[in-house]
C-alpha cells in the first residue's frame, strides 16, 4: 500500500478538499525540534499555495510563525536532547502534551501533522486519530534500521507517513500502512552553484571569501596536490573521540605527499576551539598542512568547503548525504565507545553507517568503523581513493545514486497528504 496512489487530478482533489470543510481549513502542526522548523515551514508553505483559508495551530519556530503558525509555546520546550534531559523534563513535557491537546480540541482541528520528533508526535497522534482527525507523521522513526514492532503503535497513531528516504517504504509495504518518500529537504537546498560549477573555481571563489583561508593559501595555493576536507562530526564527543583518529592518518598522508592540504570547517566558533586545541597537541608539519575555518556569513559553510575539496573525510551522518549530493568522493570514519557499539550492533538490522551505501545496500564508500579506523587504514584508504581510477568510480558510483534518490523522491509532502486525505474519505 505504500507509495500507491490512484492518479487523481489535483483541482478535483482541492475541490474536494474546499468543499468537504466548512472554512477555514484547521491544521494542528508540531516541530520539536530546530531541524524540523524547515521541514515544518517548507510544507505550510506548500499548502498556503494550494489553499487560502487554513489556520495553522501548534507547536514551531520562527521559520514556521513566518508562514502563519500560532505557536502554542516556544519549540525550545520540547527540544530535549539526551536521556537525563529528557528524564528531568518528563513532567514538563506531559504537561506540554496535555496543553496542546486541549489547543487542538479548543481549535477543532481537522489535520495533525508531527514533524520528526516521534516519541512526542506520535504520542499526541495517538489520542487524535481516534477522534476522526487525519494524523500525519513527517520523517519516519528509524524502525527500518531497529526495533520494527514499532509500527503497530505508528499504525494506530496515523494515517499516513511521509518519508525522506525510499529505503524506508518497504517496512511499511510489509505492515500494509500507507507511506510516500517525499525527499530529504537537502534535495532542494543545496545551492545549484555548487552542484554544477567546477571544482577550482570554487576552490577560489572560497578561498577569497575568507581572510583565514587567504592566510593560509596565500603562499601555497600553486603547490597544493590535492585538498581534502575534513569533518570529524559536530558533537564534542564525536571531536575528541574521532579527529584524532583522522589525525593520525593525515600525518602518515603528509609522509607519503607533503604538499596535500586539509580543511576543517566548523558549525560555530565553539567548535572551531575545540577543533584547534586537539589540532594544536600535533607535529608542527601537520599543524602547518590543516586550516580550521568557521564563516558566519555563509551559512551553507562546510558544503562549501565539501564542494571545494578533492575528497571528504568524515564522521557518518547527514554530512555523507550532502558530499553525495555535491558528487565529492568521501572516506567515512566512525568509532563509538566499545560498549555502545556492542548494543548498538545487536539492536541495527543495516550493514552499513554512511548513507550513500545504505541507499544502494552495497559499499560504495569505504567505512572504517571500530577497529577498522586506525592512522594506517585512513591513510591507505584516503591513496587508494585519490587514484585516478578509484576516485572515477566512486564519482559515477554517487552520481548514479543521486540520481536515483532523487527519480525516487519526486512527491511533494503537500500534495501527498491532499491525495491520502482525498483517498480516505473517499473510501468510506
Amino acid at each position: 500500500m505504500a507509495n500507491s496512489i490512484a492518479p487523481v487530478k489535483h483541482t478535483e482533489l482541492l475541490s474536494q478538499a474546499q468543499n468537504h470543510h466548512k472554512p477555514p481549513l484547521v491544521i494542528g502542526i508540531v516541530a520539536g525540534e530546530v531541524s524540523g522548523d524547515s521541514l515544518g515551514a517548507d510544507f505550510m508553505r506548500q499548502m498556503n499555495a494550494l489553499r487560502d483559508d487554513i489556520v495553522w495551530v501548534g507547536v514551531g519556530g520562527t521559520k514556521m510563525q513566518a508562514e502563519g503558525l500560532q505557536s502554542i509555546f516556544p519549540l525550545a520546550r520540547l527540544a530535549v536532547m539526551g536521556l537525563v534531559e529528557v528524564l528531568s523534563q518528563l513532567s514538563d513535557l506531559f504537561k506540554a502534551r496535555r496543553e496542546l491537546l486541549t489547543a487542538f480540541a479548543d481549535a477543532n482541528i481537522d489535520w495533525f501533522i508531527g514533524i520528526d520528533a516521534p516519541d512526542f508526535n506520535l504520542r499526541v497522534a495517538k489520542k487524535l486519530k481516534p477522534k476522526g482527525i487525519f494524523c500525519v507523521q513527517y520523517v519516519s522513526p528509524s524502525i527500518w534500521a531497529w526495533r520494527e514492532s514499532r509500527i503497530h503503535g505508528i499504525k494506530a497513531a496515523t494515517d499516513l507517513v511521509l518519508c525522506l528516504f525510499p529505503f524506508e517504504l518497504a517496512v511499511y509495504e510489509r505492515h500494509d500502512h500507507p507511506a510516500i518518500c517525499v525527499g530529504h529537504p537537502l534535495l532542494h537546498t543545496i545551492d545549484k552553484h555548487l552542484e554544477h560549477t567546477p571544482t577550482n573555481q570554487l576552490r577560489s571563489e572560497l578561498v577569497w571569501h575568507n581572510d583565514g583561508l587567504q592566510q593560509f593559501f596565500t603562499t601555497r595555493f600553486a603547490e597544493v596536490s590535492q585538498l581534502v576536507c575534513v569533518m570529524p562530526g559536530s558533537r564534542r564527543g564525536e571531536i575528541t573521540a574521532i579527529l584524532p583518529l583522522m589525525l593520525d592518518g593525515i600525518q602518515k598522508l603528509l609522509l607519503l605527499d607533503p604538499n596535500l592540504c586539509f580543511i576543517v570547517p566548523t558549525v560555530d566558533q565553539n567548535h572551531q576551539y575545540i577543533v584547534q586545541e586537539v589540532i594544536d597537541k600535533r607535529s608542527e608539519q601537520l599543524r602547518a598542512a590543516i586550516v580550521v575555518v568557521y564563516d558566519e556569513s555563509l551559512p551553507a559553510f562546510s558544503q562549501q568547503a565539501m564542494a571545494a575539496s578533492d575528497i571528504v573525510l568524515l564522521a557518518s551522518g547527514t554530512a555523507t548525504l550532502e558530499a553525495m549530493l555535491l558528487e565529492r568522493p568521501m572516506v567515512v570514519v566512525y568509532q563509538l565507545n566499545k560498549m555502545t557499539y556492542r548494543i548498538v550492533k545487536r539492536l541495527v538490522k543495516v550493514s552499513y553507517v554512511a548513507l550513500p551505501n545504505i541507499l544502494v545496500n552495497h559499499a560504495i564508500v569505504p567505512e572504517l568503523i571500530q577497529e577498522q579506523a586506525s592512522g594506517e587504514n585512513i591513510c591507505r584508504t584516503v591513496m587508494q581513493l585519490l587514484q585516478p581510477r578509484a576516485y572515477s568510480e566512486q564519482l559515477q558510483a554517487l552520481k548514479d545514486t543521486k540520481h536515483m534518490l532523487q527519480q525516487q523522491s519526486n512527491h511533494d509532502p503537500a500534495t501527498s497528504v491532499i491525495e491520502h486525505w482525498y483517498l480516505k474519505n473517499n473510501a468510506k
